[in-house]
């Protein structure tokens, strides 16, 4: 009889074992299935968003306020831009944005805050570009169209008196 149990403890251990390793295999097989997250740029504090007031604030408050910005303008108005950039990316593939925030921050000469523009994924374009093909507008020219498309149309510089330069056809 305690031989019986003996074997009966050893199956229910090998059982228990390949249980575990049977799920062990699952997790590592469907984690290379999950997607990862990733956020770039400004960490977006929606209640120091709404605390920025136009008229009120200044270059100063702001920035103690929202922090340094991601960039400033270069030309124009002086704007101070927080960009942020959710993505997420499956297994094997490329990242895929999921969420966008662009906040400018617009001054007056007097550096108080004139204007804030906030745009998401609402003003983001897609674009997918064929590879062997770049669409343009106007006139679709052959091969041999654009080989030999200029001969006649470009001047030599030398006109019909023989004078470099003279291409009116008389003295």
């Amino acid at each position: 009889m305690a031989g019986m149990a003996k074997s009966v403890l050893a199956g229910r251990g090998l059982m228990m074992r390949a249980a575990a390793l049977a799920l062990l295999g699952g997790t590592l097989l469907t984690g290379g299935c999950t997607s990862i997250r990733d956020h770039r740029g400004y960490l977006v504090d929606k209640a120091l968003l709404d605390s920025v007031m136009v008229g009120i604030d200044n270059r100063q408050s702001v920035e103690h306020t929202l922090g340094r910005p991601t960039f400033v303008s270069q030309f124009g108005r002086e704007s101070w831009y927080y960009v942020a950039i959710d993505t997420k990316q499956a297994a094997f593939m490329r990242p895929r944005t999921t969420g966008e925030m662009v906040l400018r921050v617009r001054f007056d000469p007097q550096g108080n805050v004139a204007s804030l523009d906030r745009a998401g994924m609402d003003k983001v374009v897609r674009l997918n570009p064929d590879g062997s093909f770049t669409p343009t507008l106007g006139k679709k020219r052959t091969f041999f169209e654009d080989l030999f498309g200029n001969i006649g149309s470009v001047g030599t510089g030398i006109g019909a008196s023989g004078q470099p330069g003279s291409n009116t056809g008389g003295s």
